[in-house]
Parts: C-alpha cells; sequence; structure tokens
C-alpha cells in the first residue's frame, strides 16, 4: 500500500526531473545553434523568451490551416453535428455528476471527490477542442493563429496529463478501499486526497509546459497546415520545417514516462485488487467490490489504449488520417462516455439521483 503511494509520487517526480532535464537540452541545443535564448539562464524565462523570439523572427506564418477530415468534403456538416451532439452531452452528463454529488452528503467521499472533480476536468478537457472544431466542420473556416494553436495545445497537453494521473489517484483509492477497508477514511484523508489532486494539475503544467515550448521552439513555413483537427503535438510537429527529431524525442520519451508511470500504478492496484477479490469468502462480497471497479476500468482500458498509441508509439507520428480518428476517441467519447459509465454502473450515484428527481417531483 505504501509502495503504490510512493509510486505515484515518485512519477511526479521523475516527471519534474525529466522535464527540467529537457529544458537544459533545449539550452544547450539552441547555444549551438546560435539562437540568443542562450544569454538567458533561467529555465521558466529561457522557455518564455524562447516562444517570444520565435513568433517574432523564426516563424514565417501567422496562423496555421487545420485540415483534418477535410478531405472527406460530404461529412463535414455530418461531423459537425456529432461533435456538437457529443460535447453537449458531454456537458450536461459532467454536470449532472457534478450536480449529484455536491447535494448528496452521503457520496463526500474520497472516490466521489476525485470523480467529481474528473467530471470538471472532462468538461475543460473536451471544450478545448470541441467547440471549435464544430465550427470549423460547419462554417469551413478552419484558420488558427499561432497564439491560438499554442494555448489550444497548452490546454489539451494539460487537462490531458492531468487525467492520466487522476485515474491512476482513483486506482490506488479503490485499491485502499478493497484492500484496507478498516483504514480507508484514515489513509485517504481529506488532506491527502486534495494533495493528490494538486500534484495530478502540477505534473500536467510541467508537461504541458515542456511540449509547448519545445513544439513552438521550431520554424513554420507556408502554407503551415496541419493534418489534424486542433492542435496536436504530433501534428503540429510534422508540420514543422526545422528538424524535429530533438522534439519527437522529448515527446516519446515524457509521454512515454507519463503513460507508463500512470499506467504501472493502475496495473500495480488492480493486480492487488484481484487478488483481494478472488479472495473474498462470499461471492456477494466478490460482486459487490468488483462492481466498484467496474466503471473504473472500463475508463481506463478506453483511455489508455487510445492514448498509448497516440503518444507513446514510436510510428504514431506516420499516420495522421488514422490518430485523426482514434483522437477522437480519447478528446471527446471518452469524457462523453464516463458520465454514463460511472452512472449505469453504480448504485450509490443512481440511488443518489433517483432520490434527488423524487424531492423535485419527478417521480
Amino acid at each position: 500500500m505504501n509502495f503504490l503511494l510512493f509510486s505515484i509520487f515518485l512519477s511526479i517526480f521523475s516527471i519534474s526531473c525529466v522535464s527540467y532535464i529537457s529544458l537544459f537540452v533545449l539550452f544547450f541545443y539552441n547555444c549551438f545553434s546560435g539562437q540568443t535564448v542562450c544569454n538567458l539562464l533561467h529555465p521558466t524565462f529561457l522557455l518564455e523568451h524562447h516562444l517570444k523570439e520565435n513568433m517574432e523572427n523564426n516563424t514565417r506564418i501567422s496562423e496555421f490551416i487545420l485540415v483534418g477530415f477535410k478531405s472527406h468534403p460530404g461529412s463535414q456538416l455530418l461531423l459537425s453535428v456529432l461533435f456538437s451532439t457529443m460535447y453537449i452531452v458531454t456537458v450536461v452528463g459532467n454536470v449532472c455528476i457534478i450536480l449529484i454529488i455536491r447535494m448528496d452528503s452521503n457520496l463526500h467521499t474520497p472516490m466521489y471527490f476525485f470523480l467529481e472533480n474528473l467530471s470538471t476536468l472532462d468538461i475543460c478537457y473536451s471544450s478545448v477542442i470541441t467547440p471549435r472544431a464544430t465550427l470549423a466542420f460547419l462554417l469551413g473556416r478552419r484558420n488558427i493563429s499561432y497564439k491560438g494553436c499554442a494555448s489550444q495545445m497548452f490546454f489539451f497537453s494539460l487537462f490531458g496529463t492531468t487525467e492520466a494521473f487522476f485515474l491512476a489517484v482513483m486506482a490506488y483509492d479503490r485499491f485502499t478501499a478493497i484492500c484496507n477497508p478498516l483504514l480507508y477514511q484514515v489513509i485517504m484523508s481529506k488532506r491527502l486526497c486534495v494533495l493528490m489532486v494538486m500534484g495530478s494539475y502540477l505534473s500536467g503544467c510541467i508537461n504541458c509546459t515542456i511540449q509547448t515550448g519545445f513544439t513552438f521552439s521550431l520554424s513554420f513555413c507556408g502554407p503551415g497546415e496541419i493534418n489534424h483537427f486542433f492542435c496536436d503535438v504530433a501534428a503540429v510537429i510534422h508540420a514543422s520545417c526545422s528538424n524535429t527529431f530533438v522534439n519527437e524525442l522529448v515527446m516519446l520519451a515524457v509521454c512515454g514516462l507519463i503513460i507508463v508511470g500512470t499506467a504501472l500504478v493502475v496495473f500495480i492496484s488492480y493486480g492487488y485488487i484481484i487478488i483481494t477479490i478472488i479472495q473474498m469468502p462470499s461471492a456477494e462480497s466478490r460482486h459487490k467490490a468488483f462492481s466498484t471497479c467496474s466503471s473504473h476500468m472500463m475508463t481506463i482500458c478506453l483511455f489508455f489504449g487510445t492514448v498509448f498509441f497516440m503518444y507513446a508509439w514510436p510510428g504514431a507520428t506516420s499516420s495522421p488520417n488514422k490518430s485523426n480518428t482514434i483522437s477522437i476517441f480519447y478528446t471527446i467519447v471518452i469524457p462523453m462516455l464516463n458520465p454514463f459509465i460511472y452512472t449505469l454502473r453504480n448504485k450509490e450515484v443512481k440511488g443518489s439521483l433517483k432520490k434527488q428527481l423524487k424531492r423535485k417531483g419527478f417521480f
């Protein structure tokens, strides 16, 4: 149990170390390239100044063109309707989850604290991409400014990385609840829960700063076409006219570390959970324990499966059409499905929902 908690914080610490090492790699790489940024010593200021210099001097374009799914002109209206529908369902579903947890004091537990934060994150995660993509399909306005693209990449990386850590933290929470139920409330204190959430966002901030900084340190030439429906890291790197070897190496190393690190915490947690469930004496207790974890396991399989292919697989950047389709799953479909997965597979949430509807006179 202590090993799992140690693994979570070790993953966060490792990402911090790799991030600062990456900044120093960028520093020395630019020194040998003759960039003026070599005169700066502080890593944070280095990154900000480097972005500013590239925006002013090194880039020859002021905007990008998102050409993802453009080769299917007849499907643009269909994609617009599909994306807008899924976005509305995502927002409404996750807002309902947040309200149900807030209004029912019986759900004020660590598990639902993390679920509430996950729902908030899913709304933000989907909002960074889906509304703009919907308008692009509907109106045909596929241009996005340089700063707009950088901002979209920054927040997409922030929320995406944070979600990976949230899923790892939720796996540890389920491990504690099932494998050590008598000490659950003691171990999963409010202070620890808040620290885990803050640590997840901190890891997201570190990763998005590195990914955005490295990507927009590149030079971009006309016509500035990005073969994607949003400013994904791999797609923007592929659109550069610079040597992208260092950037691809950093993306693979940092994203691979995050995905493998968080997935390791998840797999260790559920390994112990499965062993504990098998050893339970009654079928009823086994069913109850499994029902509390089944929804989380579904979300984990969907999220990590698609993200691993996109960011930890060496050849992912070489098949943009396939990556566009897969990106829909972890950016739009999974945030939409999470409320249904956690509601339909959770008796406590369904019971609380029925109770709230009865109070409002619907039953």
